[in-house]
């Protein structure tokens, strides 16, 4: 979805109270909107002073704004994502800020650059789909390697897809998912 479209499709919402619109699983849909116009235009002004092009998409998922920036030319933007995502992860945090700072409210906005986020996921929805076919093949908890936090939380969502039951163990940076059978 772009920009304009979520612009569009907010614009054609009858008119709520701010109790109307807030959800029992998160921010109001509406504030996730924003808190994506604030992304925009503040990668948009690092893409313009790192004279890089991209398209900005914005959206909303799972309760969190999203925003991606899809390259024009193949391999353009892969300084932005950096070796093994570390420059997309301080781009992320660094987006969060001037959000916050703009919105006055803490954001969990997810950014992805040049698919990279997508193709990381993807990859882990086959990890956690092995790990759950062995684990009730053999019936027994299956561990995963340490992972961050937004590894985990698409191995917890492919588990519970599966109606399995998975927990996080460990401490940072160490943290890791168990698979196991539901009771």
């Amino acid at each position: 979805m772009t920009e304009t479209e979520t612009e569009t499709d907010t614009a054609q919402e009858p008119d709520t109270s701010p109790a109307e619109t807030e959800t029992e699983t998160g921010p109001a849909e509406d504030s996730l909107v924003t808190q994506g116009d604030v992304a925009a235009d503040y990668l948009e002004a690092l893409l313009d002073i790192a004279d890089l092009d991209g398209d900005i998409v914005i959206d909303v998922e799972n309760d969190r704004a999203s925003v991606a920036i899809v390259e024009a030319e193949p391999g353009e933007l892969s300084t932005l994502v950096g070796d093994d995502g570390e420059v997309l992860n301080a781009l992320q945090d660094l987006t969060r800020l001037a959000v916050a700072r703009e919105t006055g409210n803490r954001s969990r906005l997810m950014l992805d650059i040049a698919g990279f986020r997508e193709a990381q996921r993807e990859r882990l929805r086959q990890i956690g789909s092995d790990a759950v076919n062995e684990a009730k093949e053999t019936q027994q908890a299956v561990r995963l390697a340490a992972m961050n936090s937004f590894e985990r939380k698409v191995i917890h969502d492919v588990a519970a897809d599966a109606g399995l039951s998975s927990e996080s163990e460990g401490s940072e940076p160490n943290r890791y998912v168990v698979i196991s059978i539901s009771e």
